[in-house]
């Protein structure tokens, strides 16, 4: 027994187990197509006490910490689930933490508690159109006129962003790419406030992804998260949790696809014999495995050492980065095992093949981790 596999952590997995099969697995491929995950399935999430896994029960939450957080992302994806299901369904976890961290009792029973009830949706705005990982480098606005900021400017790449209720957007709060960043939550309606064209991607299909415009936007003072100027400060304390997030979805698909490989080279027959009857193949299995559970190992390792609050910036890094490549691996030699059925749609394989590039780039590319790596090895 380890400390992410304990008695109280496999019931939830089990608890997952069954939400994934009987919820997710029946309608997936429509969501998939339909471009999103319907709002009901957040009611029906949180209901069961899986919506607010990670967060504590005085805000709404179902109690727990960033390794349950990151059982039940696992255990969606091995599941028959995927990474995109886990960005549609739990983007209030990028979305709420800064909020729930200032302990704003107004932004909390506004936001935090109806989010976490899945009766709300939450998203986190932070990429725009002329800047990826630059958080300093924000250009949209926000100018102080009395009790409201007036908000002017663009995002992109904006998770959940078509669906969303509110959005907790990062502002400049000086002159644009000062570095004065700021979080406001800003609610869908409010005037001057577009969601423009849904964007299509090349994997995450039942996660919607959109455009958003700030055109002289009112946004109460109230609405702020934390003192003016405070938001990059924010934002980078979230982006451990979040990058471990991504590293758990990488490693967690990796063992799925080795999961469907093994099944698939048992069943299928060629030339008279099962494909794991060839050495080549059980040689590539194992080397799916192998890089799978080191790669496990690792983020395991680091995650625990995050929830214990140690600073490991440097190593959070490398679990992303370890994780994101073990994934890459094994998706493409799991979808070649397959053959010409992984290239089908009808594969999950082939789900999984498209939605693991993202892995790479979200959260801080592989490049941006290695630039910290870099530095934390002081050069």
């Amino acid at each position: 027994m380890t400390i992410v596999d304990t008695p109280e952590r496999r019931q939830l997995r089990e608890l997952t187990r069954s939400f994934v099969t009987r919820e997710v697995l029946p309608h997936l491929s429509d969501w998939e197509r339909a471009g999103e995950v319907p709002r009901s399935l957040h009611e029906t999430a949180a209901k069961i006490g899986l919506l607010g896994i990670g967060f504590p029960e005085s805000v709404g939450g179902s109690g727990g910490d960033l390794l349950d957080s990151m059982v039940v992302t696992e255990e969606i994806i091995r599941s028959g689930g995927s990474s995109g299901l886990v960005a549609a369904l739990f983007t209030h976890g990028i979305a709420l933490p800064h909020m729930v961290g200032t302990q704003d009792e107004a932004l909390i029973e506004k936001y935090v508690r109806p989010a976490l009830a899945g009766t709300m949706i939450g998203a986190l705005a932070i990429t725009e159109p002329d800047g990826g990982s630059d958080v300093a480098g924000i250009r949209t606005c926000a100018v102080r006129d009395g009790d409201h900021y007036v908000v002017n400017g663009a995002k992109t790449y904006i998770t959940s962003g078509a669906r969303a209720d509110f959005v907790t957007t990062a502002v400049c709060t000086d002159f644009p790419g000062s570095g004065s960043v700021s979080l406001l939550v800003i609610d869908k309606g409010s005037p001057g406030f577009t969601v423009g064209r849904r964007l299509e991607k090349l994997g995450w299909h039942c996660s919607d992804t959109a455009e958003l415009s700030f055109v002289d936007v009112r946004v109460p003072v109230t609405n702020r998260v934390g003192p003016e100027d405070t938001g990059f400060l924010a934002i980078m304390q979230q982006f451990a949790n979040e990058r471990l997030s991504l590293a758990t979805q990488a490693y967690a698909t990796a063992q799925r696809c080795v999961d469907l490989a093994v099944r698939w080279c048992r069943d299928r027959q060629t030339f008279g014999r099962p494909l794991v009857g060839r050495q080549v193949v059980r040689h590539k299995l194992a080397e799916m495995h192998s890089r799978t559970d080191a790669a496990r190992a690792y983020v395991h390792d680091v995650a625990e050492r995050v929830a214990a609050g140690q600073p490991v910036v440097t190593e959070v890094a490398i679990a992303k980065n370890v994780a994101v490549s073990a994934c890459d691996f094994v998706v493409d030699a799991a979808l070649q095992l397959h053959g010409g059925f992984g290239y089908m749609r009808d594969a999950e394989v082939e789900r999984h093949y498209r939605d693991a590039r993202l892995l790479g780039i979200g959260g801080g590319t592989t490049e941006i981790m290695n630039e910290i790596i870099a530095k934390g090895m002081g050069l």
